[in-house]
């Protein structure tokens, strides 16, 4: 966001783009924990970052962000977004469930609207997820939540949100975020010839 706000440029933004390359696993994701004890980087604490080094080298130009952010974007294509690698099999339910606002949490549609703005929405590999996409769709054109992580205003706990996102029927931002997606992936091929593998 501070990237997005012409913020790019304060010390302390800049640091926190350096520590996220230096604290950037292997497997090219992230995870609270910064030692890379773990066998895989978490798909919820590595989306954030990458699309936030990637509108940090869109305002600097800085090829190290760059680089950690495609090397994430591979993170999630190597997947195909969703998928165990071991045997081709979602990953976990809620990954397939379209969230919004998805706060930290991943979910197939947020992840290709980051590879949108990063131009690789249309690559190959996230044709199953342009496939889910495209199978959500209500015969009205609009697209429902799947799940949320929000409590409504007025509520008592964590994430109790200051407006109400709409617990039934379609939602007017996951709609817009579809089609987004969709259309993004269409100009670079055309979603109608994305066969899930």
């Amino acid at each position: 966001m501070c990237s997005r706000l012409g913020l790019a440029d304060d010390p302390r933004v800049r640091l926190l783009a350096e520590s996220l390359i230096e604290w950037q696993w292997p497997d090219g994701g992230w995870n609270c924990d910064r030692g890379a004890t773990g066998r895989r980087s978490s798909f919820h604490e590595s989306l954030p970052p990458m699309w936030g080094l990637h509108e940090y080298w869109c305002a600097t130009g800085n090829e190290d962000a760059r680089r950690s952010a495609d090397s994430a974007a591979e993170l999630f294509l190597e997947h195909r977004l969703f998928r165990r690698l071991l045997d081709g099999e979602p990953i976990h339910a809620s990954f397939m469930a379209f969230h919004y606002p998805p706060y930290w949490h991943y979910d197939v549609l947020q992840a290709l609207v980051v590879l949108a703005r990063m131009g690789r929405a249309g690559d190959r590999r996230a044709a199953d997820a342009l496939v889910l996409v495209g199978s959500r769709r209500l015969a009205d054109g609009r697209w429902r939540a799947g799940g949320r992580w929000w409590k409504s205003p007025g509520s008592k706990g964590s994430n109790v949100e200051v407006v109400d996102w709409g617990r039934s029927g379609p939602s007017e931002m996951i709609t817009l975020n579809a089609l987004r997606v969709l259309r993004t992936a269409a100009g670079a091929s055309s979603v109608r010839d994305l066969q899930a593998p």
